[in-house]
């Protein structure tokens, strides 16, 4: 038994990786929730009316999904290039930091003669962006001048921004009216965004990503740009054979790709937290790679697969509580779709085949 490439990809199998891989995700876990000695239905309603099942639901899912689905499109459009970018919970915290350290009182734009809100929000949101997009261009370079490896670079940056957050929220960034612990100051409120629903958590930030998301699908199959990112990712020897800029692609997708994840810390700021700590994300920038792979790459099936992933997480928590089920199964959930989804994209690209073994003395048989 061995793989063999297909010709052309299977489109129907393309087409219901994400369906298959969900569906055996929700075996799986019931599997567990069974052994666990929990009503499996029971369970899964549980689940689906935590995520889904009320206005409060919704608004909490809502909030989750805004920076999933940041980072998830910072993965979708780096992994469209073939630049594997597992930094996005760096670039998040990168971002978040730039944006506190621009927008916060003790950078002199408070009350009184600091910059009007028209000119400090753009400021801060860029240099959040900027920061994330820095971050990864570091390694996109790395990788094109010498192949040193993006996968091993992007993951051990993400330990050194967080070591360097942790130090600047002990030291200069840290807010000295917080009785010790660990966290900046608040930005200014006019800084801050806007609810999108009353008496909520949910704010303008998921606006921002949708419109984003947008963007970025229609970067990528209306322009130049995009047209580029597709051959790089496809075939980079092919599309350089072709004359195609393989190395400039490569910096634009590491600028974009950061960028996106920096604004993802930037809007959890400036959206939910109002200030930062090293708690801030339980692991945005990795599942950000989940979202990214069950979205097929697509950034419209991003905001799709943030808001299932969101639900997940959100209702896990009131599922745990009622059944006794541990709340890490959320986080077996998501790695099972993960690991699912890989092998039903394979399926699309490879086929199995089976070779007879070879008589003795003659020659071996077809497939």
């Amino acid at each position: 038994m061995h793989l063999e490439r297909r010709a052309q990809p299977d489109r129907l199998l393309r087409w219901a990786a994400p369906f298959v891989a969900v569906a055996f995700t929700l075996l799986v876990a019931a599997a567990l929730v069974a052994a666990a000695g929990a009503p499996v239905g029971r369970a899964y309603a549980l689940l689906l009316e935590g995520g889904f099942g009320s206005r409060f639901a919704w608004t909490e899912t809502l909030t989750r999904a805004t920076p999933l689905i940041l980072t998830g499109l910072a993965a979708a459009v780096a992994f469209r290039a073939r630049l594997f970018n597992i930094g996005a919970e760096g670039q998040l915290y990168a971002g978040a930091l730039a944006a506190v350290a621009v927008g916060g009182a003790h950078a002199g734009l408070g009350d009184g003669g600091g910059l009007p809100p028209a000119l400090a929000f753009p400021l801060m949101m860029a240099a959040a962006a900027a920061a994330g997009a820095a971050l990864l261009l570091g390694p996109a370079l790395l990788k094109q001048r010498f192949g040193v490896d993006e996968v091993v670079t992007t993951l051990l940056l993400n330990f050194i921004v967080l070591l360097f957050v942790s130090m600047m929220l002990d030291g200069p960034m840290k807010d000295p009216a917080a009785m010790g612990w660990p966290q900046s100051v608040a930005l200014r409120e006019d800084l801050q965004l806007g609810r999108l629903v009353e008496r909520s958590r949910l704010h303008t930030g998921l606006l921002w990503a949708i419109v984003l998301a947008a963007a970025l699908a229609l970067m990528l199959q209306r322009s130049t740009l995009g047209f580029a990112v597709r051959a790089v990712g496809a075939n980079p020897r092919a599309a350089a054979f072709a004359g195609l800029p393989v190395a400039r692609t490569t910096v634009w997708v590491a600028l974009i790709s950061g960028a996106l994840a920096g604004l993802a810390g930037a809007i959890e700021v400036a959206g939910r937290a109002s200030y930062l700590t090293l708690d801030m994300s339980p692991g945005y920038g990795y599942s950000g790679i989940v979202i990214a792979m069950l979205a097929a790459l697509n950034p419209l099936g991003v905001v799709a697969a943030a808001v299932f992933v969101a639900g997940i997480l959100v209702g896990a928590d009131g599922m745990s509580r009622a059944v006794n089920v541990p709340t890490y199964i959320a986080d077996v959930i998501v790695a099972t779709a993960l690991l699912s989804m890989l092998v039903a994209s394979m399926a699309a690209h490879y086929r199995v085949v089976w070779r007879q073994p070879r008589a003795a003395g003659g020659a071996g048989h077809g497939h």
